[in-house]
């Protein structure tokens, strides 16, 4: 098997980025990896990650999960996905563990606006979806509302208003799971201020 046979296997086998280290460990040299570069038969996606040289676009999730594995997209990103928001940010909100490398967002081809969280906290209405056939996790509608509260400040109020606002009229809400969260994310009074009032109107 020649170097771009090697290069094509893994990183199509790792859906469509590989770091260096992957083709390395698949064989090639860090000189082939700099050949197959320089001959554009692989193209650059961030520091350390390529991409075959294709006409095949690879979405902003696809590139997060090579780069950030462990991400989870939240605040701003998910209000946008569950349509609670009509702005379509420009940058991706993204949760991760605290314990995560703070160089994710000068490696990242995508800007990124990074929440670091505490592990016991973390997986708190972590679900996964599928968007163009591509599968990443999210926070469920009642952690992205509770992350609103907790977060308020770094928000602006005219996407708060219209985010808790939508929640209270959303068929798909679990207020269980809301009250539930809020109390474990120390948000439990602010939330049932303002959730409250919309919510019995």
């Amino acid at each position: 098997m020649n170097s771009k046979e090697i290069a094509k296997n893994v990183i199509e086998s790792k859906g469509g980025i590989a770091k260096v280290a992957d083709m390395v460990s698949a064989g090639l040299s860090r000189q082939s990896i700099k050949t197959l570069y320089a001959n554009s038969y692989i193209e650059r996606v961030c520091q350390g990650y390529y991409k075959l040289n294709s006409n095949l676009e690879l979405t902003d999730e696809q590139i997060l999960l090579s780069v950030v594995p462990e991400f989870v997209m939240c605040m701003e990103s998910a209000l946008f996905y569950y349509g609670y928001s009509d702005f379509m940010p420009r940058v991706k909100s993204i949760a991760v563990p605290r314990t995560a490398s703070h160089r994710i967002a000068d490696i990242s081809p995508i800007p990124l606006k990074i929440y670091y969280v505490a592990n016991d906290i973390y997986s708190i209405g972590k679900t996964t979806v599928t968007e163009n056939g591509v599968q990443f996790a999210v926070y469920d509608r009642e952690r992205t509302i509770c992350d609103v509260f907790k977060h308020r400040n770094k928000i602006d109020s005219e996407i708060f208003n219209k985010a808790v606002n939508a929640y209270a009229k959303d068929d798909k809400k679990n207020l269980s799971n809301l009250t539930l969260y809020s109390k474990e994310l120390r948000v439990y009074k602010k939330v049932t201020e303002i959730m409250g009032v919309l919510l019995n109107g």
